[in-house]
């Protein structure tokens, strides 16, 4: 197709070199035109067709990139009328075309501009001369306020109004602006994606430099909200206008906040016109920047591009931008352009010179001297002339989709509803569109899906790039990942970290924390008045583990385990108890069997020598009943070591009760037959039938039946059993018999105390009593000791833990019948062995007759 773009305005300021060049392009027609059943408007702000004059023919210049760039969504409209056109199977019978103006968008000249096209195309407002324009669609950017402005106007004719410029939470009010529908996607899941970076790449203390207008005050909040939820901070938030910006003071105060902040990440987000004055603040100061990671919304790829003098500083710039489908077909279209083949295409020519570096002829503007044979922008390297479709293109190419999608769908509607041979020929009206295009749900040719109800849109996906520059000036945009806010959570984000690179020097990617993380072994502890991100690590407490970075708690130890010493994890306690392997265990055993041994030994002197008068004397039955009762003491205390099980703790305290309780009462009972002995001295007297009929030798029967009366009762109600104690000793696991009852351990240790009691004051009192084998005496020493080692046992006993209790259990145990062994039997063994004279009926007779010597002397 035949593509005669005449452009409205250009530039009046010419370089004094370039006058002859730029005096062909002064005085063009002001209208860009494609002739269609169906017309399309483009409505572009003037700006965007003017360069500097004074880099007019460079072809380094910057001016060339942004000019092409601007040109582009023309390009891409062209491109897209062309594709329907060519389309069979949409709008067979209807062409497109489109026309393009230039709107003057500065404040007071705005609506002049806006009504002086209007008017000039769709005549006054209020006379419906809509019906003899083929104008149906309006396609209106590059800023919300300049579609704003128009849409006023559009919308007393009902014109449908498809705007390519960045989502505008202005225009998606549909009560003020009905007529208006937005191709770019709202950036709904935009907070998320930059947060989820973020996370990512654990920068938790970042700085935000927001627009002051309603798109940015939105975006604030919802960074505000994502970052909140992640545990992100903000290290500074300015919300700033673009004139405020452009101001020295709030310049000053922009730098002021970057320098003072310890932050290393920076998010920007703003329109195209607060990032340009963002970028180009005069007073920025390199050192400032330096180290500066910088995360952007996708329009400032095409601003930062060529800031040579802020390139090393803006390096490490992470840019979300829309994700759209590849169209191949679009490159093929602009390598294709040549000036020969659209000749009236001025501004095709003007780029054409600036690329190439042509001088124009004298007599026309469309013939040039000194170009490259057959050139094409081909030829161009790519970070001089991208081809592909920049993200206004792409709403502009979606757009007419969408318009050529609501014309199909208008004409399938009104043949349905056409009888058969009596078709009519359907007069559009631009306010027949809207109900197709509110409803509008299609897939561009690209793979796009297009949806212009806002309420049934997809979120938006974006294309993570990084601006990698070189030392030349050059730039590499590259795709270093993506968001796909439709995954689940936790596969949103896909980045390759090796693909980033980050400013110049820096290997590892860049850190940004208030503070440095808490490792292992540490826990977050608040600052007063900071923000949560700024806080101090304190170590965990006893017993607790913290086995990752920044933990706000640390969690303790199960009730089996105990936290290393770096308190990074928990180790499995080792359990304790007396065993007979350990030297104090093995020690204990031995003396006890030594002590049961060394108890055999005396029974059996006894048994040798029982009819000896020091054996007689002392009533034989109850020291061999003794002497059996201590063998079996001493043997009792091997129950107390070794790992406790159910029957050691059944029998421990019970058996050692109840031989105790025999020892004792046989101890008491001896007493009490010295005591009747020399008592009971007169012949005749009645009393003198309980000596003769052993009456204390009951005691023994009644006092352990006693016993183990309550031994029953305490293993009855509630046995011992075993049992652990986690936390007496660290790092072990005590295992031991927990008595149960202790209130029935009590009665059984105090009843046995209550005979050692009264076998000490009986044989205490009898201790005088006059007789050559008296063992009074040494009966109330040997209770002396018992009750001297049970009364030290009673608060050693509390006070000790896990080992020690059983040690000094089993020490009492073993001391006490030591205490019994020797201080009863000793002397009589002395005898016995090493005295045999002495234990005769002449020796009797000796020791009676020097006795009654010295009482008469």
């Amino acid at each position: 197709m035949f593509v005669h773009l005449v452009f409205c305005t250009w530039m009046e300021e010419l370089r004094s070199g370039e006058e002859q060049n730029l005096s062909c392009f002064a005085g063009k027609d002001k209208s860009a035109h494609v002739d269609g059943d169906v017309m399309i408007a483009m409505l572009l702000p003037h700006f965007h067709l003017q360069v500097d004059s004074s880099h007019e023919t460079s072809r380094s210049s910057e001016d060339f990139y942004s000019l092409y760039k601007n040109y582009q969504v023309i390009l891409a409209l062209a491109f897209a009328v062309e594709q329907i056109n060519k389309n069979p199977h949409l709008l067979s019978n209807v062409t497109l075309g489109f026309s393009v103006y230039s709107i003057d968008t500065r404040d007071q000249r705005i609506l002049s501009s806006a009504c002086a096209w209007l008017y000039g195309k769709l005549a006054t407002p209020n006379y419906n001369c809509v019906s003899e324009s083929k104008l149906e669609v309006a396609l209106t950017g590059d800023t919300g306020a300049m579609s704003a402005t128009v849409g006023t106007l559009l919308q007393l004719y009902s014109l449908p109004q498809l705007t390519f410029g960045p989502f505008d939470l202005i225009l998606s009010d549909h009560g003020r602006f009905p007529s208006v529908y937005q191709m770019a996607p709202k950036d709904t899941s935009l907070a998320l994606g930059m947060v989820s970076l973020m996370l990512h790449f654990l920068w938790t203390w970042v700085g935000l430099v927001i627009s002051a207008d309603e798109n940015g005050l939105w975006m604030l909040a919802a960074l505000r909200e994502e970052m909140d939820r992640n545990g992100i901070c903000s290290g500074f938030e300015m919300v700033l206008a673009v004139n405020s910006i452009r101001s020295m003071s709030k310049s000053l105060l922009f730098l002021y906040e970057i320098r003072k902040s310890t932050t290393n990440v920076i998010v920007v987000y703003g329109n195209s016109g607060f990032l340009k004055t963002v970028v180009n603040a005069e007073t920025l100061d390199n050192s400032f920047l330096a180290g500066k990671v910088w995360l952007m919304n996708s329009l400032s790829l095409a601003i930062l591009r060529g800031r040579h003098h802020m390139a090393a500083h803006f390096h490490s710039r992470l840019l979300f931008i829309h994700h759209y489908g590849d169209v191949p077909a679009f490159t093929t279209f602009i390598q294709t352009i040549y000036p020969s083949k659209y000749p009236e295409d001025y501004l095709l020519a003007r780029l054409w010179v600036m690329a190439f570096n042509c001088s124009l002829s004298k007599s026309d503007c469309v013939t040039w001297q000194n170009c490259p044979h057959n050139a094409s922008f081909e030829w161009l390297p790519a970070h001089f002339l991208d081809m592909t479709m920049s993200e206004k293109s792409h709403h502009v190419y979606n757009a007419v989709h969408a318009v050529a999608q609501a014309l199909q769908a208008l004409f399938l509607h009104h043949t349905e509803g056409q009888p058969k041979g009596r078709e009519e020929k359907l007069i559009i009206s631009p306010s027949q569109l809207h109900p197709f295009l509110r409803h509008l749900h299609f897939e561009t040719p690209s793979g796009d899906r297009v949806t212009l109800d806002e309420e049934r849109r997809l979120e938006a996906e974006y294309d993570i790039v990084n601006i990698q520059d070189f030392p030349s000036g050059l730039e590499n945009k590259v795709k270093v990942g993506t968001f796909a806010p439709s995954e689940p959570r936790g596969q949103q984000l896909s980045i390759a970290d090796a693909m980033v690179a980050w400013h110049t020097g820096l290997a590892e990617t860049p850190q940004s924390v208030c503070t440095e993380s808490c490792g292992p072994g540490f826990r977050k502890s608040p600052r007063e008045g900071k923000a949560s991100c700024c806080f101090d690590c304190a170590p965990c407490p006893e017993n607790e583990i913290s086995n990752g970075t920044d933990l706000a708690q640390c969690v303790r130890c199960a009730e089996h385990q105990y936290a290393s010493p770096d308190s990074i994890r928990c180790l499995l306690k080792a359990e304790s108890f007396l065993a007979y392997e350990e030297p104090l265990g093995a020690a204990l055993a031995c003396s006890a069997l030594c002590g049961s041994a060394l108890t055999a030994a005396v029974l059996g002197v006894f048994v040798k020598h029982q009819d000896t008068p020091i054996v007689r004397a002392n009533n034989r039955a109850l020291s061999y009943l003794l002497l059996v009762s201590l063998t079996c003491c001493f043997l009792c205390s091997l129950l107390f070591l070794g790992r406790p099980h159910t029957a050691s703790c059944l029998l421990q305290h019970s058996t050692f009760a109840v031989v105790f309780t025999v020892a004792v009462s046989t101890v008491l009972a001896k007493t009490l037959t010295v005591v009747l002995a020399f008592a009971l001295t007169a012949p005749g007297r009645s009393s003198r039938q309980w000596l003769v009929s052993r009456a204390p030798n009951l005691l023994i029967p009644i006092c352990t039946l006693v016993q183990v009366t309550l031994c029953g009762l305490w293993l009855g109600t509630s046995p011992p059993f075993v049992d652990t104690d986690a936390h007496s000793e660290h790092g072990h696991v005590i295992i031991l018999c927990n008595k149960g009852s202790l209130p029935a351990f009590y009665c059984v240790l105090g009843y046995l105390g209550g005979l050692a009691l009264a076998s000490f004051t009986v044989a205490f009192l009898a201790r005088n009593l006059p007789d050559t084998f008296n063992e009074a005496k040494f009966l109330s020493f040997s209770m002396l000791l018992f009750c001297s080692v049970w009364l030290s046992f009673l608060p050693v006993h509390h006070s000790a833990k896990g080992k020690a209790v059983v040690a000094l259990e089993v020490s009492s145990i073993l001391a006490s019948s030591a205490g019994l062994l020797g201080c009863i039997f000793a002397p009589k063994c002395y005898i016995i062995l090493l005295r045999p004279h002495r234990n005769s009926l002449q020796g009797l007779r000796d020791r009676s007759h020097s006795g009654r010597n010295k009482d008469k002397s």
